[in-house]
């Protein structure tokens, strides 16, 4: 038996990001397991600390080591699988692995289970029956009462007892001691998805969908794992085919993840999983409450489930037979991580697949162009479905010129001809959607008389302007990728003409102006502010889905693979407001968001029309949305990121430097600089490699809540080179007293502008 714990102690300090061994005394020794967090000395106080190995190698005199002084109660032990997860993002995200171990831990702490009482006959009926005759006799009315139903019934509920029969706890007491009923404690699970109701199946796969399914279980059955980009157009059907794919796996006694983006996690498609896979479902996301999420977590630990759904931190459910992960909608943002270590869970979820032996599957409309130059390039296997199930048409996609509409005195954010075609569905009782496109709004700087976008002369990317009114007046435009700036117009640089500022325009406006428009007209509206509560989201869909309102008002959360076959019309009113974010991904979430709204239009019956709305109505990632044409979108887009050395030609990595004290940050980050063009030197595994460094420069917001930033960014063609960087500025940054009071942050490959 180990005599030794290896404990990560939890505290996120990178001073403190190594073991440190303890003694396991004789009384834990059967407490103390891999993954559990422990109570340990440390210094002169007592702390927490999670177990991370067990051995019976001491690596110091036996003498000095302090024994484990307890296991925290109530503490969730991390599987050993996990930890060696959240140990291979911590080396290749960054961060402490105290803050990684943190991450695979989907719940923190046990919660109080919910228990269930029946009452139980313990006498034959002969024998109750004489009992039942000798209360009666003694007009003892709640006892006979009680034993009538329990003759008549066998075993109740406890709560029914209490509540409907009106039965006092006293007399039920007096009945266990008279050993004539026993009191049965059941733990019950708390279940999200036990208040629906199954459907049944009733789907056919068609011959494509079949066609690339059996494909894939051909390489599962004969133990080949792989990871698949699943593209397929809008409504082609993908997710039956990940249904029949789970279907196989199950039946291989095989568990399966399905990674959704949390904001495409509804009602609608968790119905479709029950109805064909029943109580082997669960959800986690973060609309559950903790008792709800600790009984999921146990549920998938005790092997009750085979099936999770949920966003990101799905991917971490505890499954011992886990046989395949399938990552919908595999472009969406919502998969990399925001905070430290920021993981990407495509990376994450092929890494956790590697180490079961189990496939992966990506899917979307719209692959991102990672996933689809891996697909090129022979890392992942491309696999297709060019039509829609039943061979529904694509929506017929128009695009209007803006700048043709200000020339003829429109100045509304609806064009004519979309205020046409809603006057003609709205006659025929079908539903419109009008999708803002509101992402990204960082203030980029447009002319709405020519669609002029003020550009880096550097990057390639737009300028954000910074100012605090929101005007042109007095304010700066910022280049986030290499510091470059120049005053903003007050005139068009290209047409002269006084039009050119940010757009302005919000949800809460145009819902305004459709009702004002179309006073008819039901309006529901959808964002974040009408989406604070837990159930909203949710009824919004739902009352749209049941034909309560006519047109559907919202940001991009109403294109993310909802199905409504009455909506033959939607309206993209501002493509250019993702287009020309200072990001270099801008293009291509523009191509994915017109694509996914376009894709919402035509499910039913009828056909379906887009209008998308544009100031740049010749820009390829609008042309190409217009004709759904991916390929064409790709090509154009991976050789401006070849041309520009961006990913995931090269790849990128972002070192955030912050503090409150300005000058001591500005020298840091120089001397950083320094240090990172010593590494790349002298190093031999560095020095010969290309790599460029821009910075340090101001980041996207210079100073937030009077915290200044700074960014540095690094850009080479091998990822694990940029690991070794990062791995050298944690140790420089972790022994260097210039960098006390300074956060010192990586991202790999970011997915937005910093």
């Amino acid at each position: 038996m180990a005599r030794y714990a290896n404990i990560i102690v939890d505290i996120s300090h990178e001073k403190l990001d190594k073991t440190f061994q303890y003694l396991i005394p004789d009384n834990l020794q059967k407490e103390v397991s891999v993954g559990v967090l422990a109570e340990i000395p440390f210094g002169n106080r007592s702390i927490t600390g999670y177990v991370v190995e067990l051995t019976d190698e001491p690596e110091f005199d036996v003498s000095r080591l302090k024994p484990i002084t307890g296991v925290k109660k109530g503490s969730i032990p991390i599987e050993s699988q996990l930890i060696a997860l959240a140990a291979w993002m911590r080396k290749n995200y960054g961060g402490t692995m105290n803050q990684a171990l943190k991450t695979v831990i989907p719940i923190k702490q046990k919660t109080r289970a919910i228990e269930r009482k029946t009452l139980k006959l313990l006498l034959c009926n002969e024998e109750a029956l004489r009992m039942l005759a000798l209360f009666e006799a003694r007009h003892f009315t709640a006892k006979a009462r009680l034993l009538r139903e329990l003759i008549a019934e066998g075993e109740l509920d406890y709560a029914v007892v209490m509540q409907r029969l009106h039965i006092p706890a006293a007399t039920v007491k007096s009945l266990q001691m008279q050993n004539i009923v026993e009191v049965k404690v059941f733990e019950e699970y708390r279940n999200p998805v036990n208040h629906l109701k199954s459907k049944g199946y009733h789907l056919t796969l068609n011959d494509r969908q079949q066609a690339v399914a059996d494909h894939i279980i051909k390489d599962l059955d004969a133990g080949v794992a792989k990871t698949y980009l699943l593209k397929g157009v809008t409504g082609s059907g993908k997710t039956e085919v990940y249904m029949e794919l789970i279907a196989h796996t199950i039946e291989r006694g095989k568990q399966a993840i399905v990674l959704i983006p949390e904001i495409a996690l509804t009602y609608q498609t968790v119905m479709r999983f029950y109805n064909r896979f029943g109580d082997k479902v669960s959800i986690m996301n973060s609309r559950l409450s903790q008792g709800e999420r600790y009984d999921q977590y146990l549920r998938a630990k005790n092997g009750d489930i085979d099936i999770m759904i949920g966003p990101r931190s799905a991917l971490f459910a505890p499954f011992s037979r886990l046989g395949l992960i399938i990552i919908d909608e595999e472009h969406e943002a919502s998969y990399k991580s925001e905070t430290v270590p920021r993981y990407h869970a495509r990376e994450t979820a092929i890494e956790r697949a590697h180490m079961n032996g189990a496939s992966v599957v990506l899917g979307s409309a719209t692959p991102s162009v990672d996933s689809y130059y891996h697909a090129k390039e022979g890392r992942y296997e491309l696999l297709e479905l060019t039509e829609r199930v039943q061979k529904k048409p694509l929506p017929a996609c128009e695009v209007i010129d803006l700048r043709e509409e200000l020339k003829k005195g429109n100045r509304s954010i609806l064009s004519e001809k979309l205020q046409i075609l809603m006057e003609e569905r709205l006659a025929k009782k079908q539903q419109i959607m009008l999708f803002l496109n509101r992402r990204g709004m960082a203030g980029f700087v447009s002319c709405r008389s020519c669609g002029y976008v003020v550009k880096c002369p550097h990057c390639d990317v737009s300028l954000s302007q910074h100012n605090a009114s929101g005007g042109t007046e007095g304010s700066r435009m910022v280049c986030h990728y290499c510091g470059y700036e120049e005053p903003a117009p007050k005139i068009c640089p290209s047409c002269g003409s006084k039009y050119i500022s940010g757009f302005k325009a919000g949800t809460q406006k145009i819902e305004m102006l459709v009702k004002a428009r179309f006073p008819q007209a039901r309006v529901l509206r959808m964002d974040f502010d009408t989406t604070r509560t837990k159930d909203s989201y949710e009824q919004i869909l739902q009352a749209f889905a049941n034909q309560e309102a006519d047109i559907l008002v919202g940001t991009q959360m109403i294109v993310k693979g909802h199905d409504f076959p009455n909506v033959t019309l939607v309206g993209v009113l501002a493509a250019d407001m993702s287009l020309h974010v200072s990001d270099f991904h801008a293009a291509e979430r523009t191509f994915q968001l017109l694509t996914q709204a376009a894709g919402r239009a035509g499910r039913g019956q009828e056909p379906g029309d887009v209008i998308i709305q544009t100031y740049s109505p010749k820009h390829y990632a609008v042309l190409t949305s217009k004709e759904q044409n991916y390929e064409d979108f790709y090509e154009q887009e991976i050789t401006y990121r070849r041309m520009m050395s961006y990913p995931p030609v090269w790849n990128l990595l972002v070192i955030m430097c912050a503090s409150e004290q300005e000058q001591k940050l500005i020298s840091a980050a120089a001397k950083m600089v320094k240090r990172l063009k010593y590494h790349m030197d002298n190093e031999e595994l560095l020095k010969d490699e290309k790599i460029q460094m821009i910075g340090p420069a101001d980041a996207s917001v210079a100073k937030v809540n009077d915290i200044y930033r700074k960014v540095i960014y690094i850009k080479t063609k091998e990822y694990q080179k940029l690991v070794l960087l990062k791995e050298r500025m944690e140790y420089y940054v972790q022994d260097n007293k210039d960098f006390q009071n300074i956060s010192v942050q990586f991202d790999f490959n970011p997915m937005s502008s910093f």
